[in-house]
């Protein structure tokens, strides 16, 4: 399993206590400096059964100085979509835990981990 982090949130850090108290097996990555690929974020939005417009967080400065609201959220927009989050990973929604069984699941709540946990 793994758990893509920014240690300065606090979700990140409530997620990744639950799963140190559950003593789960993990690998956790800091995706703001170990950014994810086109191709890995296309992966993940795959195991999540995601669009990217559903991961992004559109309140960040950055969102706001692309203009990602006004961006049309349908399939011809999706690369567009995913080569911002490429870009610019600070608007990936977090954390983001990919589960040995090959789903994944945004972890913002600790029933969300123990979904995974559950697996």
């Amino acid at each position: 399993m793994e758990i893509w982090i920014n240690p300065a949130c606090s979700k990140c850090r409530s997620a990744v206590q639950l799963l140190d108290a559950e003593g789960a097996e993990y690998t956790v990555r800091r995706y703001l400096e170990d950014v994810p690929s086109p191709d890995e974020i296309r992966a993940v939005l795959d195991r999540l059964g995601l669009e990217p417009w559903d991961i992004t967080r559109t309140q960040e400065a950055d969102a706001k100085e692309l203009g990602l609201k006004e961006w049309p959220r349908e399939a011809g927009s999706r690369e567009r979509w995913i080569s911002a989050l490429a870009e610019h990973p600070r608007l990936i929604q977090r954390p983001i835990i990919t589960a040995d069984d090959g789903t994944a699941v945004v972890a913002r709540t600790d029933e969300a981990v123990r979904e995974v946990l559950d697996r």
